[in-house]
């Protein structure tokens, strides 16, 4: 559920899970980072429509020509966005160099590129899953040119 006012407080109190995740990427960034390319449930949605996931910028794009019958669920809608948006991240972190996760002070993961810019890539998983826009193929295209 999206209630902008406590996503606002959120953000300005982090709570005690948020740090956790922070601490687990300063103990062990490899780690974490495993963990978050596991994107099963995209993966298996892929797996039944054909695709297999490499990590690859090419496997962002063929996401993109996915027919989108996960809009049909709304239970598994927000959990496919937020493992497209992870997926995201990790072909960017995997492919990009100097690539890096970080985690914002409310916990969500993002991706800090080279030149200090950050990708809020769970929200940009959310916003293809919902509506299709940006198409991830974009979102890495616009990373990776610098």
């Amino acid at each position: 559920m999206n209630i902008p006012f406590l996503e606002k407080w959120r953000r300005r109190h982090p709570t005690q899970q948020d740090r956790a995740l922070a601490a687990a990427f300063e103990d062990d960034p490899d780690g974490v980072a495993e963990l978050l390319s596991e994107c099963e449930l995209l993966r298996s949605q892929a797996a039944a429509a054909g695709l297999e996931l490499d990590d690859s910028p090419a496997s962002l794009a063929a996401l993109d020509q996915l027919l989108p019958l996960w809009r049909d669920d709304p239970e598994a809608l927000p959990w496919l966005g937020n493992d497209a948006g992870l997926y995201l991240g990790t072909v960017v972190v995997r492919t990009v160099p100097g690539a890096s996760w970080h985690v914002w002070p409310g916990g969500s993961p993002a991706v800090r590129l080279p030149s200090g810019r950050e990708i809020a890539v769970v929200e940009a998983g959310l916003d293809w899953a919902v509506q299709g826009v940006p198409e991830l193929s974009q979102t890495y295209a616009e990373a990776s040119e610098g």
